[in-house]
């Protein structure tokens, strides 16, 4: 115990050798028995302190990278002291509620969170061994999700959208609706938003207090202004406290991680600022190792009650799926959720483009017993329909309205209906799944039965003429 104390007290001591900064980073010379990950405290002459993280070490050197940024930092004047720990986030069931920095700490104004336990915000993907098959049904009262894509417990779904579209409108939405159906399910929600204005914090925070969705949710706010590196650190505080409420408390918890391309734009800032060689479009090479360090802690684990299902949303630059960000980012997860410019300027919300979205688990949390019985047969003729209802419509631009036959013409009405009325919905409008079934039976009356090929007879005869 005598050496502990020893190597303890050297570690804490300061050392004075900062011999270059370059952006957030801050080289370090004539250091020993420092590890990768390790926290540093950096005092400067005022007494101010700050906070950084090594990022690479070197015989004696050290690259350390600083969360508040190098700005006013004076080199010979300033001490850096290692704390023989790796950043931790304070856990306890009180956080919900709560709404913290990027770090974790209090934006609230109220106290500090006393710790149940705390955790190295650097967890590790869920070995896939132990991994358990998603397979139960999370509502979240949005009908081109819950209907066609549907969400499944402990699934990895991202949101794909572009600038200007109202993303944030639906995370937060889905925040408040979502829910796991069976009685003594508890739900929580994890709302991380990185690289935000503060008017998009405002927005988060008050939709989230006005509704009462606040108290089952921990949001977690990193402003545009803010270090990148509090950036990087950001979903990965959010996913360690996930994994508290989940495999420590029972809880079925939805992550929500919103902007992925920020965290990536400040990945790429950091691995510029260490010089490294950069991969595509100037993005580190690592990036898709990265991002797969935090899509896969999300799943359900063998023996666990609890779950994390995440939802991870990213703007695709110049709307571009090719782009490295939700390139990467659909070979990690299960599928994708695709928003829709041209529905956008429709005027309809959310405008997700069914077509071109996928949940890879949809039939693993769909029928009788978790859902309804003829949920499949209904979102595969709604497909169709649409499917070719679109193609209709496309070929009424070349030859005209009138060169198209009777069905034609249903199907191309059906098209603008589907939209309008299925996939448009309020903001504040939360159908149920038997809700949004019916809807769609209530849509495809507009055919006749000849044409519903894709649903079996007895659901035909049982629900189609339940709407008469």
């Amino acid at each position: 115990m005598k050496l502990d104390n020893q190597l303890i007290r050297k570690r804490l001591s300061k050392f004075t050798s900062v011999s270059n900064i370059s952006g957030p980073i801050m080289v370090i010379e004539g250091v020993s028995e420092v590890k990768f990950g390790e926290l540093a405290e950096i005092e400067l002459p005022s007494g101010e302190l700050r906070r950084g993280e090594v990022l690479q070490v070197e015989e004696d050197k050290v690259l350390l990278q600083v969360y508040e940024g190098t700005t006013g930092i004076d080199i010979p004047e300033t001490a850096v002291r290692f704390l023989a720990s790796g950043l931790e986030v304070n856990l306890s069931i009180s956080m919900l509620g709560r709404v913290f920095d990027g770090l974790g700490r209090p934006l609230d104004k109220g106290p500090d969170v006393v710790p149940e336990e705390r955790a190295d915000i650097n967890g590790a993907p869920i070995n896939p061994y132990a991994r358990d098959y998603p397979n139960e049904f999370i509502q979240t009262g949005v009908s081109a999700i819950d209907g066609l894509n549907t969400l499944v417990r402990g699934q990895k779904l991202p949101i794909f959208s572009g600038s200007g579209l109202p993303h944030n409108r639906l995370a937060t939405q889905i925040a408040r609706q979502a829910e796991v159906r069976g009685e003594g399910e508890t739900f929580a929600v994890v709302f991380a938003a990185m690289g935000i204005t503060f008017e998009e914090a405002e927005y988060f925070i008050q939709s989230f207090r006005d509704t009462g969705a606040i108290e089952r949710a921990v949001l977690f706010i990193n402003l545009a202004d803010d270090p990148a590196i509090e950036r990087i650190a950001t979903p990965r505080v959010a996913l360690t406290t996930a994994e508290f409420l989940a495999y420590k408390k029972d809880m079925h918890v939805l992550v929500i991680l919103t902007d992925m391309t920020n965290y990536c734009e400040a990945l790429r800032e950091v691995s510029a600022a260490r010089k490294e060689v950069p991969g595509r479009r100037g993005y580190p090479g690592y990036l898709y190792t990265d991002l797969s360090t935090i899509y896969e802690r999300a799943g359900r684990i063998k023996g666990k009650k609890g779950s994390i299902t995440l939802i991870p949303i990213l703007t695709m630059p110049e709307d571009d799926k090719t782009h490295p960000i939700p390139d990467l980012t659909g070979y990690i997860t299960e599928g994708q959720i695709i928003l829709s410019r041209s529905l956008h300027r429709k005027k309809i919300y959310p405008p997700i483009d069914v077509l071109p979205s996928l949940s890879r688990l949809k039939d693993k949390g769909i029928g009788e017993g978790k859902t309804r019985e003829d949920h499949s047969d209904v979102f595969n003729q709604l497909f169709a329909c649409y499917a070719r209802g679109k193609e209709v419509q496309e070929l009424a631009v070349i030859l005209g309205e009138g060169a198209l036959s009777d069905i034609d013409k249903i199907y191309f009405r059906f098209a603008d209906v589907f939209e309008e009325r299925y996939v448009g919905q309020s903001e504040f409008e939360d159908r149920s799944i038997e809700e949004t079934l019916d809807l769609g039976w209530e849509l495809l009356r507009m055919f006749p039965p000849a044409e519903l090929k894709r649903i079996r007879l007895q659901f035909i005869e049982k629900y189609l003429k339940k709407t008469d």
